[in-house]
């Protein structure tokens, strides 16, 4: 347990001593030989020397110690809350060695946070080079094989440029993709709300990917609302189809074979609440926060299956700033074995006038 003395405490001491001294001369003054009068003012001017001196010692030295002992601490990531911050304190080095002990700690918590955006960024630019490398090799690689042979028959030449084609339409994608989440995160992207049927939105989005879900042999299902219950809400019409493309693409490919993908609407007071299901394998719990970063692996195999399939890796990203805009949060819920259910709530228009869209 430390000990402290406060700069008010050794005032005191000080003044009571040397009140006391000064009054002991003056009542041996008239008495004292001057031999001994030397004496006693050597004695004085020593006794006031020390206290000055222990009172340097215990509280400047003492405290500009602890400040460099806290610096030190702050150092080595071992930050201990400051107990008494009060609007006014009267001992100035205590304040003094607190703020710049504050001070650290929130340029040692800024450092912190640039370092993990420097991470993430390296991650990052290694991602997007590796997913760009792989359509323009590929696309390289057919079109030098074309180029370097002159006697590719017709019908090579025609497989190889279609092939190119499509590692170039990849290509594109991603790059769009990569222009779109970028201009999400910066708030370029203006969500224009309009009312629209979302269940009429589905139905078209199934007809959209029927042929995809039919190599799969996975049936397609939108559970309706109860009759009287309409499915009208109010958001942008175009960026919420574009997630729920990515939602239901993303549970078909990874879905149960002969399986099926339900889309359900749920009334929640001024919202609605929409649900994608798919009957797959599930997601382990380590990685269900993590889904909607960019270019996220769950496993290599998945990676395979979606570059295969189109994908760019950015659609649950995009998906997930595409809701927010909306004042919504995506929410996975998962169990290994018994499939994912991705679902995200949509503002229901306030009213209706005739078949003319409502704006905000």
């Amino acid at each position: 347990m430390r000990f402290t003395i406060s700069s008010r405490t050794i005032a005191i001491i000080l003044s009571l001593l040397v009140a006391a001294v000064l009054t002991t001369l003056a009542w041996l003054g008239p008495t004292m030989p001057f031999q001994q009068g030397v004496l006693a003012a050597g004695i004085t001017v020593a006794a006031c020397f020390l206290l000055l001196y222990l009172m340097f010692e215990a509280l400047i030295f003492r405290e500009i110690n602890n400040i460099y002992e806290g610096l030190e601490n702050i150092k080595r990531k071992e930050f201990r809350r400051m107990s008494n911050k009060f609007l006014f304190r009267p001992e100035p080095l205590k304040r003094m060695r607190d703020e710049i002990l504050d001070m650290a700690q929130r340029k040692q918590q800024e450092i912190d946070e640039l370092k993990r955006l420097q991470a993430l960024r390296r991650e990052f630019l290694a991602d997007v080079s590796h997913e760009l490398k792989t359509p323009i090799f590929a696309a390289q690689g057919f079109v030098h094989t074309i180029l370097d042979d002159d006697e590719v028959d017709e019908f090579t030449r025609k497989k190889f440029l279609q092939k190119a084609a499509t590692s170039l339409d990849a290509l594109d994608a991603l790059v769009q993709d990569l222009v779109t989440i970028s201009q999400l995160e910066k708030g370029v992207v203006r969500m224009r709300r309009q009312r629209f049927d979302l269940g009429q939105l589905v139905q078209d989005i199934f007809e959209q990917l029927e042929l995809k879900a039919a190599r799969r042999h996975v049936t397609l299902e939108l559970l309706p609302l109860p009759a009287a219950t309409p499915s009208l809400v109010l958001a942008d019409r175009n960026r919420i189809r574009q997630v729920l493309i990515n939602l239901i693409d993303n549970a078909i490919k990874y879905g149960r074979e002969n399986g099926h993908v339900r889309v359900s609407f749920a009334e929640t007071g001024k919202s609605l609440r929409v649900r994608v299901q798919d009957d797959g394998e599930g997601i382990p719990k380590q990685h269900q926060n993590r889904i909607f970063e960019r270019f996220y692996r769950i496993d290599k195999s998945r990676t395979r299956e979606s570059r295969e399939a189109g994908g760019s890796g950015l659609g649950l990203a995009i998906s997930k700033h595409i809701v927010e805009a909306h004042k919504s949060t995506i929410r996975v819920r998962s169990e290994l074995g018994q499939g994912t259910t991705l679902e995200f709530k949509l503002p229901k228009p306030k009213k209706v006038v005739g078949d003319e869209p409502v704006k905000e």
